[in-house]
């Protein structure tokens, strides 16, 4: 598997790892797992687009909400290179945690937390299949419609 490829073959581009703007670190290894800590749809730019602010249902719907949740997995992969040089040096993709920032009523979750999944699986293939948290909250950092954490086994 050569993630790097995979990445440009699809036309993708990482962001810069976005800074931690709180007491926390934006990954931690131990021995062969890297956690990375939630992240927020930044594009490239640095920005959260007015397309991924608010709530799913009733600023932000479904195809606007799988976008930010993809630009959200961006932002993770940003970290994982980060932190070990390059996604070649990925494993498998063990774990998702998608939040939604929800507004009540609103039941599409994992469709939305789809985004960052499949984002995931078009990188790594089958090591990029996941077992997967898609929860609604009620509100994010920075109004962010989407945030996602995410946990990979490392060479």
């Amino acid at each position: 598997m050569n993630a790097e490829k995979r990445l440009q073959d699809l036309g993708l581009v990482l962001p810069s790892p976005p800074l931690a703007v709180a007491n926390y670190v934006p990954a931690v290894r131990t021995g062969h797992l890297l956690v990375v800590s939630g992240q927020l749809p930044f594009g490239l730019d640095g920005a959260i687009s007015g397309d991924h602010k608010g709530k799913l249902g009733r600023d932000v719907f479904n195809e606007a909400g799988q976008e930010a949740a993809r630009l959200c997995a961006l932002n993770v992969l940003a970290q994982v290179r980060a932190a070990l040089g390059s996604l070649n040096d990925v494993k498998r993709c063990v774990r998702i945690g998608g939040y939604v920032n929800s507004s009540p009523g609103f039941t599409a979750i994992s469709a939305v937390v789809n985004g960052a999944s499949d984002l995931m699986v078009a990188v790594f293939g089958d090591a990029g299949r996941h077992a997967r948290l898609a929860v609604g909250v009620a509100e994010l950092p920075l109004d962010a419609a989407v945030e996602v954490e995410a946990m990979f086994e490392v060479k």
